[in-house]
C-alpha cells in the first residue's frame, strides 16, 4: 500500500492531541503515512498544540479554520488536502482503541469504506446505558427505513480509499455530525464496497458529552433532517442534495 493519510478532526481537543499525534507516530512507525490535523475553530489552545506539532514533525500538517466549519465540512476539506492513496479518520480522543489502526487500514486495500463498529459480535463498548441505547435505536431507525445493512454508522474511525474521496465525498456537503451516515448510506445504496469491523470502543467522559432534553431535542432534529433527505433520495427517487 501507498501513502495513507490520517485525518485528526481537532475542535477543543487541547487535552487530548498531542497524545492523539504521538499514538498514531508509535503505530505507523515504518509504514508511509501523513497525519493532518483538521483543526475546526477552536478556542481552548488547540491551534497553538497543533501548530506545534505541524512545526516539530515533517509530516504533520495543520489546517486551521478561524470559524467552526462543522465536522462534515473540515473533514471534507482535510480530504481535499489528503495525499494518499487511503485516507483515514479517527476520533482525537481515541474512544476507540487506537490499536486497531493498522487493522483499519490493512482493510482499505480491499474495500471502499471501512468503519470500526461498536455493536458487531466481538466488540468491546464501554458507554453509559441511556447514549448506548439511544445510538443502537438511531442505527436501527436508519437500517429500517433505508435498507441498509450496518450495525454502527456514527463510529469516528473510517478509511476510504481514493477514489470514494473523489467520487463521493467530494460532492457530499454535510456540515455536521450527521455527515457520517450520509457517506455510509450513499457507500451501501452506491454499490461501494464496505467493511464494518468490531473494535473496542470506550466513551471519554466530557461535560459536552452531558445528555440533555434540549441535546435530545437538538440531534434529533438534526439527524431527522438528514434521514428526510436520505429517504427521499433512496427511496422515492427525489434528487436531493446531501
Amino acid at each position: 500500500m501507498g501513502l495513507v493519510s490520517i485525518v485528526l478532526p481537532a475542535y477543543n481537543e487541547a487535552d487530548n492531541l498531542e497524545a492523539c499525534v504521538k499514538s498514531v507516530r508509535e503505530i505507523m512507525r515504518g509504514q508511509k503515512y501523513e497525519i493532518i490535523i483538521a483543526e475546526d475553530g477552536s478556542t481552548d489552545g488547540t491551534d497553538k498544540i497543533a501548530r506545534a506539532l505541524a512545526k516539530r514533525y515533517g509530516n504533520v500538517f495543520h489546517l486551521h479554520h478561524d470559524e467552526r466549519l462543522g465536522r462534515g465540512l473540515a473533514l471534507k476539506k482535510a480530504f481535499e488536502f489528503a495525499r494518499g492513496d487511503v485516507v483515514v479518520y479517527i476520533d482525537v480522543d481515541m474512544a476507540t482503541n487506537p490499536r486497531h489502526l493498522l487493522e483499519l487500514i490493512s482493510y482499505a486495500s480491499e474495500y471502499d469504506v471501512v468503519t470500526g463498529s461498536r455493536y458487531l459480535p466481538g466488540s468491546k463498548l464501554k458507554r453509559p446505558f441511556l447514549r448506548k441505547l439511544i445510538s443502537i435505536f438511531y442505527n436501527f431507525l436508519v437500517n429500517v427505513l433505508l435498507g441498509c445493512e450496518i450495525r454502527d454508522l456514527q463510529c469516528g474511525f473510517k478509511a476510504f480509499s481514493r477514489k470514494f474521496v473523489k467520487d463521493v465525498i467530494s460532492k457530499v456537503c454535510e456540515r455536521s455530525w450527521a455527515w457520517d451516515t450520509i457517506v455510509l448510506v450513499v457507500a451501501l445504496k452506491s454499490g461501494y464496497k464496505v467493511k464494518e469491523f468490531p473494535v473496542e470502543w470506550e466513551e471519554k467522559k466530557r461535560k459536552k458529552h452531558v445528555i440533555s432534553p434540549k441535546r435530545i431535542a437538538r440531534d434529533f432534529l438534526l439527524h431527522g433532517k438528514v434521514l428526510l433527505k436520505l429517504f427521499l433520495r433512496f427511496r422515492l427517487g427525489i434528487d436531493v442534495r446531501l
